[in-house]
């Protein structure tokens, strides 16, 4: 590749390099490639690029995306494809800025803005703050001030209290003189440089003075799945996220019949009866089996394991529980808590209570602490009190994800 001799000092439009082409992989891959997930009902990606091409003062436009993503990024820019080159990035940051820079060739701008696609509140002020103080060898660079503390570490511990005076933290878009920087990246290139964590520091690297202009606090890298949900919400107009968290309740009764033991909590208990049902006529897990579909409105235990159903005669009612909670996982769901109550004059549950809570956080894969037994009588009332049942109470308290409207 060869560079002019001399920088043009014409004046042109200033042209923008959008840096689309990495994988997100903090933000995790459920989504796709962050840059492409929508905030608010629109692409991060067009969001920005939309940003910047209603400024006056942006010309030519050039999106570096990675070689998979042609197909997603035709998606996510819409109309706005025919305004937009699209060239394939790099291994790295640094090579995919510069093989962007390298398709403004042609155009030959005077000034290039430089920007992280994944920071889509960029406003005007910040586009006209650092266009302002681009100069003919002089680049501009956004920061804001650290206000936080900062320490070195050492072996995890504590080695230093770094002084924050005159410490700041760079933000995009960078602002450059377009043959400078183009040079400095080609330079970095040859020399096999690709250790540089923004192209400010090529500039700097080669001499290039780099002015610091005021950054702005709205302009925040979406770096975390966690940043993509706050951008959404605010985007969306939500001033107030309740979390969506559901609570399932169940019930379930079953009679005494002859036997030596009895199933609860999927816990087996000595016992002068058994209670009779077509499984193990486990109490408590069929009344948290119940509490646990209803969080997902998944019907109850009857629609899934009919008692008609001859492949569930005498069946564990672990099976039914494990079975609820899968489904639960399959809609994003996370088990909170859940509580049972069994309600009976005989057998004791004290003493089997904890081999109870260890069982069922097996079951619903969760920590002991989020799991509860309790045990009632019925003073000496009704059927449960003249000994010939035991009836279960449970509550399961789920989280989904998203949020409901307020």
């Amino acid at each position: 590749m060869s560079v002019p001799a001399s920088f043009p000092e014409t004046q042109g439009d200033v042209a923008l390099v959008i840096v689309a082409a990495g994988r997100g992989e903090r933000a995790g891959q459920a989504g796709g490639p962050k840059q492409y997930r929508s905030i608010g009902g629109k692409p991060i990606i067009r969001r920005t690029l939309d940003a910047f091409m209603a400024h006056p003062a942006i010309g030519s436009v050039v999106t570096v995306i990675h070689p998979d993503d042609h197909a997603l990024c035709t998606a996510a820019l819409g109309p706005l494809c025919d305004k937009v080159i699209a060239v394939e990035g790099g291994v790295t940051r640094q090579d995919s800025v510069r093989l962007g820079l390298q398709a403004l060739r042609e155009a030959a701008p005077a000034k290039v803005l430089i920007h992280d696609a994944v920071r889509p509140f960029v406003d005007a002020a910040l586009i006209d703050r650092t266009i302002a103080a681009i100069g003919e060898r002089q680049a501009a660079l956004p920061v804001l001030a650290v206000a936080d503390t900062l320490k070195r570490g050492d072996g995890g511990l504590v080695a230093a209290t770094v002084p924050r005076q005159g410490l700041f933290t760079a933000q995009t878009p960078q602002g450059f003189p377009f043959w400078p920087i183009h040079a400095a990246h080609v330079k970095a290139h040859r020399a096999g440089r690709s250790d540089f964590t923004d192209d400010a520091a090529i500039a700097e690297w080669t001499g290039m003075p780099v002015k610091l202009v005021e950054g702005s606090s709205a302009n925040i890298k979406l770096t975390w799945a966690g940043d993509i949900d706050m951008a959404d919400r605010r985007l969306s107009g939500d001033s107030m996220h309740f979390p969506d968290v559901r609570t399932g309740n169940g019930y379930d009764v079953h009679s005494f019949e002859d036997g030596d033991h009895v199933w609860l909590c999927g816990v087996q208990v000595a016992h002068t009866k058994k209670l009779s049902g077509h499984s193990d006529a486990d109490v408590g897990l069929h009344a948290l089996t119940d509490a646990l579909l209803a969080t997902c409105g998944a019907g109850d235990i009857g629609t899934h394991f009919p008692p008609s159903d001859p492949q569930w005669k005498g069946a564990p009612s672990k099976l039914f529980v494990e079975h609820a909670a899968s489904l639960v996982r399959a809609q994003g769901g996370r088990i909170a808590n859940a509580d049972v109550t069994l309600i009976c004059e005989a057998p004791k549950v004290g003493p089997h209570r904890e081999a109870m809570v260890s069982a069922m956080a097996a079951m619903l894969k969760i920590g002991a602490g989020r799991v509860s037994v309790k045990a009632t009588t019925n003073e000496k009332l009704g059927f449960i009190g003249r000994g010939e049942g035991i009836a279960a109470i449970a509550t399961a308290t789920v989280i989904f994800p998203g949020g409901l409207e307020p």
